[in-house]
C-alpha cells in the first residue's frame, strides 16, 4: 500500500521564506504548493484539497487572520499561522478564530516541520471500514446500527454523517458550527440533542462518557481505541 503524500499550501508574501519552506518540506517528502497572498491562495484552494495550510498573518491586502476566519466557516483544513515575534495579540486572536497552531518569525524550518507532523498525527484520517469499534460499541455504518452490550441500536442518516466525519478525525474538537455544516442544521439545541442520542448509543455509561465527550466552550470530540 502506497504511503499517503500530504499536500501543504504555504501562503507568504516573502519570496525567500516561501521558497525556503517549500524546499525544506519537499526534502522531507511533502508535496508543497505556494501562494504569495490571499487571492493567490484562494485560486489554489478552488482546485486542490490541501491537508494543511501554513499562513502568514501580515500580508498586503487581506490578512492571514481575516483569511483564517473566512476559511474556518466551512473548512476543517488545519492552519498554522506565521506571526511576527512577540505579537501575542495576533497569536491569541488566531487561535480564537480556529487556527491549530502558530510559529513566530524568524523560525527554524525543522520546528515548522515538527509542528506540521504533530497536527497531521492528531488529525490523521482513519480509513473507515463498514464496521469499526468505539470502545465496546461496534458501529456498522453500512447497516446504520450500533451493537453494544448485546443490544442493537439504529442510527439515522444524519447521525451517520456526523459519526463518519468524527471517525475520520479522532481526537479533533468539532464545534457546534462544524457539526451543523455536516448535517445542514443551524440550531445548537438540535445539535446537542443529536449528540446526546449518539452518546446513549455508543457509551456504556452515557452519564460518564468516555468516547464521545463534551469540550466545554469548544464543542465535541470523539476518541477511539
Amino acid at each position: 500500500m502506497n504511503k499517503k503524500v500530504f499536500h501543504i499550501l504555504v501562503v507568504d508574501d516573502d519570496d525567500r521564506i516561501r521558497e525556503l519552506v517549500k524546499e525544506y518540506l519537499e526534502e522531507n517528502n511533502f508535496l508543497v504548493t505556494t501562494a504569495r497572498d490571499v487571492p493567490d491562495a484562494k485560486k489554489r484552494l478552488e482546485i486542490i484539497k490541501f491537508d494543511i495550510l501554513v499562513l502568514d498573518i501580515m500580508m498586503p491586502g487581506q490578512s492571514g487572520l481575516s483569511f483564517t476566519k473566512e476559511l474556518k466557516k466551512n473548512n476543517l483544513t488545519p492552519i498554522i499561522l506565521l506571526t511576527a515575534k512577540g505579537e501575542t495579540r495576533d497569536r491569541i486572536e488566531g487561535l480564537e478564530l480556529g487556527a491549530d497552531d502558530y510559529l513566530g518569525k524568524p523560525f527554524e524550518p525543522k520546528e515548522l516541520l515538527l509542528r506540521i507532523k504533530n497536527i497531521l498525527n492528531k488529525t490523521k484520517k482513519t480509513i473507515l471500514s463498514d464496521e469499526i469499534y468505539i470502545g465496546k460499541a461496534l458501529v456498522n455504518l453500512k447497516k446504520l446500527d450500533i451493537k453494544i452490550n448485546n443490544e442493537v441500536k439504529k442510527i439515522n442518516p444524519q447521525e451517520k454523517k456526523v459519526l463518519e466525519k468524527m471517525l475520520e478525525f479522532p481526537g479533533k474538537v468539532f464545534s457546534r458550527t462544524d457539526i451543523g455544516k455536516i448535517i445542514n442544521i443551524s440550531k445548537e439545541r438540535t445539535i446537542d440533542v443529536m449528540i446526546t442520542r449518539l452518546r446513549q448509543k455508543i457509551e456504556s455509561d452515557p452519564k460518564k462518557p468516555k468516547y464521545l465527550q463534551t469540550m466545554r466552550g469548544s464543542g465535541y470530540v470523539l476518541w477511539i481505541e
